[in-house]
């Protein structure tokens, strides 16, 4: 049997799966996948802006066996990063999740323009 590839996936990748864009389509069946609650909290509300409640909800419950504890030592290290790339203006969730998945050894999967160049990021725009 095929082992499962693992990627973090930031927020902005879950929505692209969600609206079916075919960049990501090969991130959407047969990956592991890893996420915080602070994503799914940032999924969540986007949905639910566009789509209502009951769907965000569901989209939230779905997902969020997936999500991962945030340790204090990742709280830390994000806002080293955090700082250390203050022109980028990066999300607190966006530093966290990195610090995540570069800890774990998995790729950050994002289509976020600031993550485009950096180390371990898998960039699907």
């Amino acid at each position: 049997m095929e082992e499962l590839r693992t990627y973090f996936f930031d927020s902005y990748a879950f929505y692209e799966i969600l609206a079916g864009n075919e960049r990501y389509k090969p991130y959407a069946k047969n990956i592991a996948i890893v996420t915080t609650k602070m994503n799914l909290m940032e999924l969540h509300y986007g949905i639910l802006a566009n789509h209502g409640k009951e769907v965000a909800d569901k989209i939230y419950d779905e997902y969020s066996k997936f999500a991962i504890e945030i340790d204090d030592a990742a709280l830390k290290d994000a806002n080293v990063l955090k700082l250390s790339l203050k022109k980028r203006n990066l999300s607190y969730v966006d530093c966290i999740g990195y610090v995540l998945a570069r800890k774990r050894g998995i790729r950050f999967l994002t289509g976020d323009r600031q993550f485009w160049d950096m180390e371990n990021v898998e960039f699907v725009k």
